[in-house]
């Protein structure tokens, strides 16, 4: 099964983190990070896709994408 998640967060030390830690739970990586600004609350905005290849699972509605 190939999983798939987008994270999204103010440019800040916790986006870094939340990244950082899925990278240590096995997610790679998918393609370059996005930047927006957010004028209402005026920071940085940041995004990055991450995958990940379980084997040997089956695909299903039920899964909790955080979990892996």
């Amino acid at each position: 099964m190939k999983l798939y998640r987008y994270l999204t967060g103010p440019d800040n030390v916790a986006f870094c983190k939340r990244v950082s830690g899925a990278l240590n739970k096995g997610w790679s990586l998918a393609g370059d990070p996005t930047l927006t600004y957010d004028p209402e609350k005026k920071t940085v905005i940041c995004g990055q896709a991450i995958t990940k290849e379980v084997p040997d699972v089956e695909w299903s509605e039920d899964v909790t994408l955080s979990d892996w």
